[in-house]
């Protein structure tokens, strides 16, 4: 079961995703919030922290994007979803930059989030399609080159298995499948991604993918 996190202003859009959710043997809810501020606290808090997180964008004392960006510099390891109503470009792109995992439209079906939330804890990026799109475009096209002094994985002193596991990421391999190249279990991969994103200094899979194509890794 995976244990996710809802952070809305509507506690009503909260009660109908809790609702749609209830029974389900895939995931359990173990808190939710009304603003990013509030789950910032939230996790900050623990023990029981989520797995992957369901994030609006517009909300007040803190938006959604902020969130992301000061929950993935404290836990990178958790997935964050953004859902929210906005297929605008600004909001994707400051979301992929801040580290979201994913970006769904509201008017999914319960179905297809459950299935999204999956994904993202497996490694994969769910996107609506109407912004898969548009993210594709601007990872290929517009994502600004970080600029660091090294070029080579080597130069961030990643182990051995660990310059294993960026191979399969960079590749787009997803968890389950670098656990079953590898013959690890899939907590050992997330327990070595978690490290990988603090020493190449990212927050999300898509900015492992854009380093690695700037710098012409593994190829």
């Amino acid at each position: 079961m995976i244990a996710i996190a809802i952070v809305d202003d509507k506690p009503q859009l909260i009660r109908n995703l809790q609702a749609a959710f209830e029974g389900s043997e895939e995931v359990e809810v173990v808190f939710t919030a009304i603003n990013g501020l509030q789950a910032v606290e939230r996790m900050r808090e623990g023990p029981h922290r989520p797995e992957v997180i369901l994030m609006d964008i517009e909300m007040p004392r803190m938006d959604g994007i902020e969130a992301v960006r000061q929950i993935k510099a404290e836990h990178p390891e958790t997935a964050i979803i953004m859902l929210t109503v906005f297929d605008d470009e600004d909001n994707i792109f400051q979301a992929i930059l801040a580290g979201a995992t994913g970006y769904l439209l509201k008017e999914e079906k319960p179905a297809h989030i459950l299935q999204a939330v999956a994904d993202a804890r497996e490694g994969r990026m769910p996107m609506s399609p109407l912004v898969a799109g548009k993210a594709l475009t601007y990872l290929r096209q517009e994502l600004p080159t970080r600029r660091i002094r090294r070029h080579r994985p080597e130069d961030f002193q990643l182990t051995r298995r660990e310059s294993e596991i960026l191979e399969q990421l960079a590749a787009g391999a997803t968890y389950p499948q670098v656990a079953e190249r590898l013959f690890i279990s899939r907590q050992t991969v997330r327990n070595h991604v978690h490290h990988i994103y603090q020493k190449l200094e990212v927050k999300s899979k898509a900015e492992v993918i854009q380093l690695a194509e700037r710098n012409k890794w593994f190829r």
